[in-house]
């Protein structure tokens, strides 16, 4: 089925702009009601707070609202769009919250300003909210914002485009693993793109003992002294057992298990997949193109692979986590996301698969209780 641009347009515009709507918990019909929700009675709730302002997590909705946040500078396929064009991305994110885990959360559009004065501005909003989720703000800027915020609120702190796409990537690869009969902390990976979604991939790959690491970018491989690449970046290089220095994706792919491509369309070659251990596995993530196209991996021998698009088996994307994750926070507490965290929801997902085959590894979008799955995860590990 085909979606034509006036359908879009007219989804979200009209009378009603946008796809979220504030809706109340009841309706005012009666002065009494009125004076309960309202004056004078919030003046009990209000001086309740002013004396314990942890309070307002029970008696406002400051204690169940996700601020998602964006600076629109690095949206996928769109790139650096500015924070107002960066907004129809995250409240379509809001409307999955509420759709698929019935969890509120609003959109907020941050100026492109320096990183300490994002900080600044979310640490002085954080008491009207129970989480910050970041979004489409470009590496590394994201990488010192989530670090320093993180810091300074008592609230989670977490962004989509790391930690989600690193924990589906986990979920996907440990299943993927099972089906090439490769055990995951032996393997030879690859990462092709070392942005947000690949720095924190290859970040969360070490701390589930997947050692093997090769990091190119746009510069070629990544060494722990090359100064064309970002600190963030030449610490995960210098954290990998392989210290080899290649000259190129062509030079470093020889050998290697699993490419995991977060990058750009077309960039991985039927011959180079050639060069790759037995079984490999590809995850061509890019959109709207991945870096290889299926049928062309296919045809070079490839079984075992993933995309980030829905036309294809296997897509791996950060949705199969976020609406959970944040449900599970709230009702649990938990007040980080932690890498030993997102270990175990990325196992509960892979859990969900029982017989994991190539043409399905991980579970789809849609799929009954894929929220369920992740809340519970978070939950059972806060009660450990």
């Amino acid at each position: 089925m085909t979606t034509t641009d006036d359908e879009i347009f007219k989804m979200h515009g009209g009378k009603n702009p946008g796809v979220l709507s504030m809706k109340p918990r009841f309706d005012v019909t009666d002065r009494e009601q009125l004076g309960k929700a309202y004056t004078p009675g919030v003046a009990k709730i209000a001086k309740l707070i002013a004396k314990d302002p942890q309070a307002k997590n029970e008696y406002t909705m400051s204690g169940k609202l996700v601020a998602i946040v964006t600076d629109g500078s690095a949206v996928l396929g769109l790139g650096n769009i500015g924070q107002a064009g960066g907004l129809p991305i995250i409240e379509g994110k809001a409307l999955l919250y509420k759709d698929l885990a019935g969890v509120d959360a609003v959109p907020l559009a941050l100026n492109q300003v320096p990183v300490d004065e994002q900080v600044e501005t979310l640490k002085n909003l954080a008491d009207s909210f129970a989480g910050f989720h970041l979004e489409d703000i470009a590496a590394p800027k994201c990488f010192e914002l989530e670090e320093k915020l993180a810091q300074l609120v008592d609230i989670p702190v977490y962004h989509d485009d790391q930690e989600g796409t690193a924990i589906v990537v986990l979920a996907a690869l440990m299943n993927a693993c099972k089906v090439a009969h490769k055990e995951l902390k032996d393997l030879k990976v690859l990462i092709n793109g070392v942005g947000a979604s690949g720095y924190a991939t290859a970040k969360l790959l070490l701390a589930a003992g997947i050692n093997k690491l090769i990091l190119v970018d746009k510069e070629g491989p990544i060494t722990a002294e090359d100064t064309n690449y970002n600190r963030y970046q030449r610490q995960l290089a210098e954290e990998s057992d392989i210290k080899t220095k290649f000259e190129s994706l062509d030079d470093a792919i020889e050998g290697v298990d699993a490419f995991i491509g977060l990058s750009v369309g077309d960039i991985l070659s039927a011959d180079q997949v050639k060069k790759m251990a037995q079984n490999p596995i590809i995850f061509a993530l890019a959109n709207p193109k991945p870096e290889i196209d299926p049928q062309v991996a296919h045809d070079a021998g490839v079984k075992i692979m993933a995309t980030g698009s829905s036309q294809y088996p296997n897509q791996v994307n950060n949705v199969l986590v976020f609406p959970g994750l944040y449900r599970g926070l709230l009702k649990s507490g938990i007040k980080k996301v932690t890498p030993e965290l997102e270990i175990t929801i990325a196992q509960g997902l892979s859990d969900r698969i029982k017989n994991p085959t190539a043409e399905k590894f991980i579970s789809g979008v849609f799929d009954d209780g894929v929220v369920d799955t992740v809340t519970q995860t978070i939950i059972d590990f806060a009660n450990r």
